[in-house]
């Protein structure tokens, strides 16, 4: 089932402004940093605590992965059995299309909306992941 929050993800304007605020004034510091296929930065995750992050994504100005604006991109549940968690919230009515992921950093991660359209990351940290490492 649900354990906590694993992260929140913002699209940022500038990632230097962005860094100093969130490791200099609040006093996160940098864990990883994960590239494109095509090697450009794409995400900058800050740990706040044992399996808490921010995500940051350096926003270019223009429509990226159907994302318009800066600022809130997706709220990211971790699960502790992601099979289990989907068969319990298929039984609470949730229509599951499609299979979990396994994304760069290591991890499984399925994704859901709420009502209003709200991207929701359901994420399961596997041992070797870049966040259990971190």
């Amino acid at each position: 089932m649900i354990t906590g929050i694993g992260h929140i993800a913002f699209r940022v304007s500038n990632l230097e402004d962005s860094l100093k605020f969130y490791c200099n004034v609040l006093g996160f510091k940098e864990a990883f940093r994960i590239y494109s296929d095509q090697g450009e930065l794409w995400i900058v995750y800050l740990k706040i605590s044992e399996n808490n992050f921010i995500e940051l994504f350096p926003y270019k100005g223009e429509m990226e992965r159907g994302y318009e604006t800066k600022s809130y991109q997706h709220l990211c549940l971790l699960v502790d059995d992601m099979s289990k968690t989907l068969e319990e919230l298929a039984s609470r009515g949730l229509s599951i299309q499609g299979k979990p992921t396994q994304g760069k950093d290591g991890n499984f991660q399925y994704w859901l909306t709420d009502p209003d359209g709200n991207r929701i990351e359901l994420m399961q940290i596997m041992p070797n992941s870049l966040q259990a490492r971190s």
